[in-house]
């Protein structure tokens, strides 16, 4: 096979590539040249941790939105590789919310056993990515920061895995510019000990400001207020958290709340999102979405409909993670193999498009999508040779979490879920998640 394939990041969703087609060759089937592009110093993604933030070492933007204390917000049975479980990993079945350390250490894993670590450039930026219509092919313009070299070369293939929780959503409220205080957004949060003390704002009401709220409170912080634009999180909070409806500005060090109360913070987190940011693309290739399950612009979610000779993966919003991505690797993995076709009738790939973000929008609630992004995974998984699992049993622990949460959360990280790869039940975590403070693999391995 003469075929060239050039991937974007080897974070989950670019790992998840390489593995789909090392699985292929595993199997005697003949694969194309790959070729994968990773920014940073070593694979991971958002898993590789860096205390930096802003830019790297290379004066290139941080892509990395990892903090230390971070355990993961929802069970690993959720997001168990069908190929790869937790158990043969580590020789025994874990707890089920892992911190930051364990999970890097079980994704890396996976890849270190299929060998596909000589597949990926590493310190390698793409700067542009341009399709040749009359060639039928694109060009790939990369940066090598190693050696400072900027050099170009083509590819049949392009599939983009960059991620999209990296370039951040910045708001701005009047008296920022005069703040005597911390403004940091969520991807530049490392260390939660750094708000010892402090009486901190959160801005937001997602998964990040529950996250990050819930790391400064565990961490010392004095107290935690949490503002929303839309509807609440509606937790029970500790007594030193309080919910308040949006933030209006900033007179000096206090809040004022469009509910015209106020309140004296140290230090502003602004958990307001990501964007789908992708500056290596033209606007031909580029991908505009909003952070939806139904993505925009892509046929199974994962084929450019105005070049399918281009996929994105990880694109969505997400319930499931891993295997998903794993499902939407396998496919296109398939696609580029002549083992799956897709529609050459454009309106065809739009109606797909459009069927998908009717079937998003016709319930609401959160037990819902996940089943929606269930089934989507059921769709993929059932046309590869990707190893079929339990995905209702996966929503099932998705559905309990989300109870587990209601019910405490500051505790819903001490329940134990069963693996829907292997069946085995998770044994409880040795120690209570809000006084575990070391979140090392050693300490939280320890029987």
């Amino acid at each position: 096979m003469t075929k060239r394939i050039a991937i974007i990041g080897a974070g989950p969703s670019g790992l998840a590539q390489l593995r789909a087609f090392q699985s292929a060759a595993q199997k005697g089937a003949e694969i194309p040249e790959i070729v994968c592009f990773e920014k940073q110093s070593n694979w991971g993604g958002l898993w590789n941790y860096t205390w930096r933030t802003g830019v790297d070492e290379n004066g290139e933007p941080v892509h990395g939105s990892m903090y230390r204390y971070l355990w993961t917000n929802g069970p690993k049975e959720g997001l168990e590789f069908a190929d790869y479980s937790f158990e043969e990993h580590f020789g025994k079945q874990i707890a089920s919310y892992p911190p930051r350390a364990v999970m890097f250490d079980y994704i890396e894993g996976r890849v270190v056993k299929a060998g596909v670590r000589d597949w990926i450039r590493f310190s390698s930026v793409i700067r542009w990515v341009e399709y040749d219509d009359e060639a039928g092919d694109f060009t790939v313009t990369v940066h090598d920061l190693a050696k400072d070299h900027v050099y170009k070369e083509r590819f049949d293939h392009v599939i983009v895995a960059s991620g999209h929780f990296s370039s951040p959503n910045v708001p701005e409220y009047p008296g920022f510019e005069t703040f005597a205080g911390r403004i940091v957004h969520a991807r530049d949060f490392r260390d939660a000990r750094e708000f010892e003390g402090q009486d901190v704002l959160v801005v937001g009401s997602s998964y990040s400001a529950e996250d990050i709220g819930s790391q400064c409170w565990k961490y010392g912080a004095k107290s935690i207020t949490s503002c929303y634009r839309t509807a609440p999180m509606g937790f029970k909070w500790p007594d030193n958290w309080e919910e308040k409806c949006a933030m209006e500005k900033l007179v000096g060090k206090t809040v004022h709340f469009v509910d015209g109360t106020t309140r004296k913070v140290d230090a502003i987190i602004l958990c307001t999102g990501y964007k789908h940011y992708f500056p290596f693309l033209p606007d031909d290739l580029r991908l505009k979405t909003a952070n939806r399950l139904a993505t925009a612009d892509l046929y199974k979610g994962v084929v450019y409909v105005h070049n399918t000779k281009l996929f994105y993966l990880g694109m969505q919003d997400q319930w499931f993670t891993f295997n998903m991505f794993d499902a939407q690797a396998w496919y296109v993995r398939d696609i580029i193999l002549g083992r799956i076709a897709v529609p050459q009738d454009k309106a065809a790939l739009l109606a797909d498009v459009a069927a998908r973000v009717a079937g998003e929008e016709a319930e609401e609630g959160d037990k819902y999508a996940i089943k929606y992004q269930g089934e989507y995974v059921k769709e993929l998984i059932a046309e590869t040779d990707y190893p079929s699992f339990d995905v209702d049993g996966a929503c099932a622990a998705f559905y309990e979490w989300k109870d587990h949460k209601k019910q405490d959360i500051m505790g819903f990280r001490n329940q134990r879920y069963k693996s829907v790869i292997t069946g085995t039940m998770a044994p409880s975590h040795h120690t209570p998640w809000n006084t575990a403070l070391d979140d090392s693999m050693a300490a939280y391995l320890q029987n």
